[in-house]
């Protein structure tokens, strides 16, 4: 029993004389902070105290799933391995990212959206330690706004005679089949 509590008291005293656990440390910015839906957006930032070699990122905003989406497709949310990443350079901590908003998957639209940085892989309800870092952005409409094609005037008249010439198809087969 003696060595028992003996035992104790070591391993108090080597835990309480431990180095403490280097705090971990986040920065994001978007440049630019307003931007056009179609712009390219550069993400950066730093991060200390962590020896993860990549940094996860997502975005919230209007219309998203609460947890945070992807910033390649916004119809897949945040958490069971599926985050966008950036790596880190393992030299000063500071990563990059660019995000081509005129490729991804989902529908992007006007409003102020919060871009969220990690260092590890758990999504906006989900954190466990406050360590990420945020920054807002708001995106305007498109600069460039998709251009109607004019449908030719023709293709009405074209589907029409379609139409027409389906049903009198059918109506000639269905004569011979009943034996008209």
């Amino acid at each position: 029993m003696r060595w028992a509590c003996t035992l104790l008291v070591v391993a108090a005293i080597l835990l309480l004389s431990a180095p403490a656990a280097a705090d971990v440390s986040l920065t994001i910015n978007a440049s630019p902070q307003q931007a056009h839906i179609g712009d390219i957006v550069t993400i950066n930032g730093t991060v200390k105290g962590s020896p993860t070699i990549a940094v996860y990122l997502f975005v919230t905003g209007p219309e998203l799933d609460p947890r945070g989406v992807t910033l390649d497709n916004l119809n897949i949310p945040t958490g069971h391995g599926l985050f966008t990443t950036a790596p880190v350079h393992l030299s000063d901590g500071s990563w990059t990212y660019s995000w081509d908003t005129s490729v991804i998957l989902g529908t992007l639209k006007p409003g102020t959206y919060t871009l969220y940085v990690l260092d590890t892989p758990v999504d906006r309800l989900r954190f466990v330690r406050a360590d990420y870092a945020t920054t807002e952005i708001e995106f305007l409409p498109s600069d460039n706004p998709a251009t109607d094609t004019p449908l030719d005037p023709m293709l009405p008249v074209l589907a029409v005679g379609l139409t027409v010439a389906g049903i009198c198809c059918a109506g000639t087969l269905l004569n011979r089949k009943n034996g008209g």
